[in-house]
């Protein structure tokens, strides 16, 4: 079976298209459980997510979409939510959805994979940008609020890669990500951004198999064309490290399907 949990919406104010398009592209791309997880609104970057008011209108619209394709696909109700301490809202956090993907975008409230703030890369020293993130993912584990990790090495996306090997770099957040029993997103938003690869890294595919966390997919689309785009390529990349399952879930309940 096919899953894919990671797609946005017009809500978010950066993705085009209607949820309808969404949809029937993700049934001719075969995919049997397409997720809505738009990006949560928080009092940070508003500019770049739903308000507070728009939660009911956004919920509502994807539950009436699923329950027009329920003959045809599983539609399935989510959100990104940043991980950004101090910022996150119960309203969000305790909604009834069948999962939350946690995102680190910020660091030190920078938004670096934000093409409009790259060129703060020039000012900083590479390794703390990656160590800094790096914490962020361990602390997002350490929260207890996720589902999913989204797009967990999303700090290569520009491909400023650190001098320090990754897989120490990314070593405690592996294992707080473990301790959490939460799934990691192999998302194929990276092929479409400089780095030119999913997310994650081969490196981080290998800690990942080490420590046998469950994965899942994600398109991270926002257009209908982006739907699916490289699901071959993500899927392989599960296969070539063991994997033949992918999390998937209902009302925050894990289940594992064979892809």
């Amino acid at each position: 079976m096919s899953v894919d949990l990671h797609n946005h919406t017009i809500l978010c104010k950066h993705a085009t298209g209607t949820l309808e398009e969404y949809v029937e592209k993700a049934i001719e791309k075969n995919i049997d459980f397409f997720g809505f997880s738009d990006h949560a609104p928080m009092n940070y970057a508003q500019d770049y997510r739903m308000k507070f008011e728009q939660m009911n209108q956004y919920e509502k619209s994807i539950l009436d979409l699923r329950k027009v394709y329920q003959n045809r696909i599983h539609v399935l109700l989510g959100y990104e939510v940043d991980f950004l301490v101090g910022f996150m809202d119960d309203r969000v956090i305790n909604a009834n959805v069948d999962y939350l993907i946690g995102s680190v975008h910020f660091v030190n409230k920078w938004g670096f994979d934000n093409p409009k703030y790259i060129g703060e890369y020039k000012n900083k020293n590479i390794d703390k940008i990656w160590e800094d993130y790096f914490e962020e993912l361990e602390n997002l584990a350490k929260s207890g609020l996720f589902n999913i990790v989204g797009h967990i090495d999303l700090i290569k996306v520009f491909n400023y890669l650190p001098k320090k090997d990754i897989k120490l770099l990314a070593l405690k957040a592996i294992k707080e990500i473990k301790k959490a029993n939460m799934a990691v997103e192999i998302n194929a938003a990276g092929f479409r951004k400089p780095i030119k690869e999913a997310y994650p890294s081969k490196s981080i595919m290998e800690l990942l198999s080490e420590y046998d966390i469950p994965i899942t997919f994600g398109s991270d689309s926002h257009a209908p064309h982006e739907v699916g785009l490289n699901k071959d390529k993500i899927h392989s990349l599960a296969s070539h490290y063991g994997y033949s399952k992918c999390a998937n879930f209902i009302k925050k309940e894990r289940f594992m399907v064979e892809f």
